[in-house]
């Protein structure tokens, strides 16, 4: 290999490398916005299923107080 292949080849490997870096922090950025919707999610499964529960024993109370009415 003569110079001008070796410096031709070194700004081929430098430009790759430079392409690698800005996909990886491309791709962290879409890892911290997944986790931050995933996190969102949930929080809102969470929610839905407090208030199922509270749905569900609602109509519990509801019945007993119509018995002792």
């Amino acid at each position: 290999m003569n110079e001008a292949m070796l410096v031709a080849r070194l700004a081929e490997l430098k430009a790759n490398y430079e392409a690698g870096q800005m996909q990886l922090q491309r791709l962290d950025a879409q890892q911290r916005e997944l986790q931050h919707t995933l996190l969102r999610l949930s929080g809102a499964i969470q929610l839905l299923e407090e208030m199922r529960e509270e749905l569900r024993e609602v109509p519990s109370a509801t019945a007993r107080e119509g018995v002792r009415a």
